[in-house]
């Protein structure tokens, strides 16, 4: 029989590779071995992780117990007549879809990268691109099986509409996911159909996104934070859909539609010393990007994997940012205080810590969960390389004006945060935590992130 892989004292860090701590890792490799190590957890607490991919410390508890999924990775059950498909909680999204795809089914939210857990993608409550049509990834959960301290149980929204609104963007703090029920979207073929265009500021690609947004199913824009001059912050505008049959030339592709390619084109082994990203290398690259796209809109046809999952195809591309690593601010503002994407940008240029890459998406509805992080607005993703300038100055300023606006930072992004802007951002957090110690009477779900915004109790 196979028992739990204990690595002791592994040093863990975030997507952006800052603050790591060291922890007792344990992989469990059966759903019943979760209820043991809850019980046996130290003072420290524990908290589940799977591939590594929020960019902070959520997914960390330094000097306690973190229990990988990793091992816990198959597909359980997949009906390719109704798209629904369970599968354990470590299951990627990329096996997923390797898996559902030829039968003519994609994950119906996606994020920016296909290497996240169903486990991880339910405690973050990802979004993608088609957030403002098809809401967040929580929306097509049917179920999930729930370990926590108090009780294992399976949850749905309509059964346990309370523990599954803390589940749902909780950062693993109500307990184990070990496996999660999700409802597919029926596709044609492995192609996309988009349309792509450059924009010379600010102000006309917002007005292109509000004129636009809502007749395409997906929406996202690449932001040049480091343009100069009269038209300062230019983007570039992908919008598009899921190709059909009848999108495609039947010469080259109608005989295979569904083939998916998910393969790496390059992997960075190595940090990268910390001269390569310098504003002359990133001003250069931010230019190509921009000058490839057209200046007048273009339609045409593009693979999955590039159009979800651009990064992907270099493996280790955190890398990049050398030993210092980098941090990914991202808010969302409601509409109307469209001023303070413009603020975050200023800012993080007077401050010497201009984003290296930034993505702007529009929101059309509010999260189910407590925590959940989308409201109607618009979010901006911000890369920011460490060690440059007054960046913690900086981001604590723009903390208070993304609070004063009404909005708030996404919690599996964030690694610096002050706690008493926690309440402000999250309204809900009062019911979140009531709930959430029903299911840890005992405290024993903790991370990083829990403790430095002071999110549940801490135990011994």
């Amino acid at each position: 029989m196979k028992t739990s892989i204990v690595d002791t004292h592994q040093q863990l860090t975030g997507w952006g590779r800052t603050a790591p701590t060291l922890a007792d890792v344990r992989r469990p490799q059966r759903a019943d071995e979760i209820a043991a190590l809850l019980s046996q957890a130290p003072s420290r607490g524990a908290i589940p992780r799977g591939l590594g991919r929020s960019y902070g410390d959520a997914a960390q508890n330094g000097g306690g117990l973190v229990i990988e999924t990793g091992e816990l990775d198959d597909i359980l059950e997949f009906d390719p007549e109704q798209g629904v498909a369970t599968g354990k909680s470590g299951l990627s999204l990329a096996a997923l879809i390797r898996a559902v795809l030829p039968h003519g089914w994609f994950i119906p939210v996606s994020p920016g990268t296909r290497q996240v857990t169903l486990g991880g993608a339910v405690a973050a409550d990802v979004h993608g691109k088609n957030q403002h049509r098809d809401g967040n990834f929580c929306d097509h959960v049917e179920a999930v099986e729930l370990h926590s301290p108090a009780r294992a149980a399976t949850i749905t929204r309509d059964s346990d509409a309370d523990v599954f609104g803390a589940t749902a963007g909780g950062m693993g703090l109500t307990g184990v996911i070990s496996t999660v029920r999700l409802r597919l979207m029926r596709v044609e073929t492995a192609w996309m159909v988009a349309r792509v265009r450059r924009l010379p500021n600010l102000e006309a690609l917002l007005v292109e996104m509000t004129d636009l947004d809502d007749r395409f199913q997906y929406s996202v824009a690449w932001v040049d934070c480091r343009a100069r001059g009269r038209n300062q912050v230019r983007a570039v505008l992908t919008l598009g859909g899921h190709a059909q049959m009848d999108d495609l030339d039947p010469r080259r592709r109608r005989q295979d539609p569904l083939r998916y390619r998910d393969s790496t084109w390059m992997t960075v082994p190595w940090e990268l010393p910390s001269g390569v990203l310098n504003p002359a290398s990133l001003a250069a690259f931010n230019e190509v990007v921009y000058r490839r796209a057209p200046a007048t809109a273009r339609t045409g046809l593009t693979g999955i994997g590039p159009f979800f999952y651009p990064l992907d195809v270099v493996s280790g591309w955190n890398r990049v940012y050398g030993k210092r690593g980098f941090l990914q601010y991202q808010f969302v503002v409601p509409f109307g205080a469209e001023q303070v994407l413009r603020e975050a940008l200023d800012m993080l240029s007077q401050a010497g810590s201009p984003p290296s890459l930034s993505v702007l998406k529009r929101f059309g509805r509010t999260a189910f969960g407590h925590l959940g992080f989308p409201m109607p607005g618009w979010t901006f993703a911000l890369d920011v390389p460490v060690g440059g300038g007054d960046l913690d100055r900086a981001l604590c300023s723009l903390d208070e004006k993304v609070a004063q606006a009404g909005g708030r930072v996404y919690l599996a992004k964030d690694s610096r945060l002050r706690r008493e802007l926690l309440p402000v951002m999250y309204p809900r957090l009062a019911e979140w935590r009531a709930i959430q110690a029903e299911l840890d009477p005992g405290g024993v779900l903790q991370s990083d992130l829990s403790r430095r915004l002071a999110m549940v109790p801490a135990r011994g």
